[in-house]
């Protein structure tokens, strides 16, 4: 039985494409072990979000060679997919593959086996093709490099058919069902990483949430790279992101939905009301900002005023009691003034977010911020970055400290040792991580606590 060993580099929806994987791969008879010495296959899911995410995939892939030199190395995803106009492939990587092509993982991986290991596995090869050539240009193929499986992502509307039974928590499962963007931000790889809008069917999901809550997890993520473009391809259904939600909200056993990252615009009376009415939606939201300075919002082509979003997130407070709302923030981003970065900061803390997730500014070969003039330096990236943490913590705290002497509802996760003591560790409906004195395995159960002090809240 060979071995194989994964590691996830990324956002949810790559976290979901590699458990998905590694379902294939046990099902097809591959024994799963950890991301170390000792394994035949290395399939590393890269990201490309960031040029310190490109180095990571390119570390870990390095390190995967080193562990084993005889081992199959597997480099998919996204950094891949946006290195696939360039000739040369890392020689540390026997296999490429592609966003959209990890549903081949299987088929793949005995294609490569066949064309380079043995007469026995040729045979039988040549009993599953037709004698058209396509395995001998295989073996052609694989004298010239790493076998590449790709395809033109920007010009695909295929959602690529993915599943899981189980995930590698034991209370919450991510789920992705929807792939692409179509905003092109400027300084944003993504779209021509991951294609165009594309989503999964509500029917697929929604057997998708069945089997997940036959097998024990009461909470649910929707994810997906543009979260809130969900349906916009399925042109003559009325299918969107609320409907899907309110699919979701009907099947049995679930007891929380929790939503990925959504852009501003989402964010309507309607869509608001409607989600309220939901007794399992989650009052946690991760609306995308990047900037509170208009100015720079227009440079990042992200087709929403401060004002704009300010409003949203009042909507959200006004249908909600208390709602988590956390965001992301660039600093140095080309042009940034100081001024500009003042009006950003400024609303941060106007808005009052529950978490404030800041990156420096990073350029990304081919998109349009990265020529563009007054690029920012590192030094002062760093520096507004510092400020923007500091403020994240103070908010974050004024945030928690407001549930002092309320009872919540935890789903406890997990035992954990907190100060010597053995404690229960779960997460609200804020996602709030909170921990409970109790000797009681209480993993996978929904309890209400009430909050006495700060130290029951980790961070």
């Amino acid at each position: 039985m060979k071995k194989a060993a994964l590691h996830n580099l990324g956002c949810k929806v790559n976290a979901y494409e590699t458990e998905a994987m590694q379902e294939m791969l046990e099902k097809a008879g591959y024994e799963i072990v950890p991301f170390q010495e000792g394994a035949d296959i290395y399939i590393i899911n890269t990201c490309t979000v960031t040029n310190i995410a490109d180095r990571k995939s390119r570390q870990m892939l390095h390190r995967a060679r080193r562990m084993n030199p005889n081992a199959v190395v597997v480099a998919a995803g996204c950094y891949v997919q946006a290195q696939e106009d360039k000739q040369e492939v890392d020689p540390c990587i026997d296999i490429v593959i592609g966003n959209n092509k990890k549903q081949d993982l299987i088929t793949i991986l005995k294609e490569y086996e066949c064309t380079h290991q043995g007469e026995s596995c040729r045979e039988e090869q040549f009993q599953r093709e037709e004698m058209d050539g396509s395995l001998a240009q295989k073996e052609a193929d694989a004298h010239e490099g790493p076998c590449r499986e790709m395809i033109d992502i920007n010009h695909t509307k295929e959602y690529e058919a993915l599943h899981l039974s189980k995930t590698g928590e034991h209370t919450r499962a991510y789920i992705k069902v929807q792939d692409g963007c179509n905003q092109f931000c400027s300084y944003c790889i993504i779209p021509y990483a991951r294609g165009r809008v594309r989503s999964r069917r509500k029917e697929d999901v929604v057997e998708e949430v069945k089997r997940l809550a036959d097998n024990g997890y009461q909470e649910v993520v929707l994810t997906g790279i543009h979260l809130s473009s969900y349906g916009i391809d399925f042109e003559e259904e009325h299918e969107n992101l609320l409907s899907l939600i309110e699919a979701v909200h009907e099947v049995e056993g679930i007891k929380r939905i929790r939503l990925g990252s959504l852009e501003p615009r989402i964010i309507t009376e309607e869509f608001t009301a409607a989600i309220a009415s939901l007794p399992k939606m989650c009052p946690h939201f991760h609306l995308s900002l990047q900037s509170g300075c208009d100015e720079t919002l227009k440079r990042m082509n992200r087709r929403y005023t401060s004002d704009e979003y300010y409003e949203k997130c009042q909507l959200l407070r006004k249908y909600f009691d208390q709602p988590a709302l956390t965001t992301d923030v660039i600093t140095g981003f080309p042009g940034e003034t100081e001024e500009e970065f003042e009006k950003s900061r400024a609303f941060v803390e106007k808005v009052g977010f529950y978490e404030t997730h800041i990156f420096k500014y990073s350029k990304r070969h081919g998109t349009k911020a990265a020529v563009m003039e007054n690029q920012v330096p590192e030094q002062v990236k760093a520096a507004r970055s510092d400020v923007l943490l500091a403020l994240n913590e103070t908010q974050r705290r004024r945030y928690e400290e407001s549930f002092l002497g309320k009872e919540v509802e935890v789903l406890v996760e997990e035992e954990a040792v907190l100060d010597g003591k053995r404690v229960q560790v779960g997460h609200t409906k804020e996602y709030m991580k909170i921990a409970l004195d109790s000797e009681e395995n209480l993993q996978n159960c929904i309890v209400k606590v009430e909050i006495e002090n700060d130290l029951q809240i980790i961070h």
